[in-house]
């Protein structure tokens, strides 16, 4: 998972990701990934609105946003 994210950061790409968080929640998240650590990766979330710090081994799935819904996320 930590290279597909990687990849993505690379290519700037929006990103769909299923995520568990510490409190054992799933949340789905958009979010553009900055920054790649060790364990962990920096990205700006579009559902806080704010930069947020995830572990690469929480993320359980991920796919890029298309096109037309990536507009409407930054409209």
């Amino acid at each position: 998972m930590k290279d597909t994210i990687i990849k993505y950061m690379k290519r700037q790409n929006i990103v769909e990701m299923i995520y568990l968080a510490q409190n054992g929640n799933i949340t789905k998240r958009r979010v553009k990934v900055v920054k790649a650590y060790e364990d962990t990766f920096q990205a700006y979330c579009f559902t806080k609105q704010a930069k947020r710090t995830f572990y690469f081994d929480h993320v359980l799935a991920v796919v890029p946003v298309i096109r037309k819904e990536r507009e409407d996320v930054i409209s």
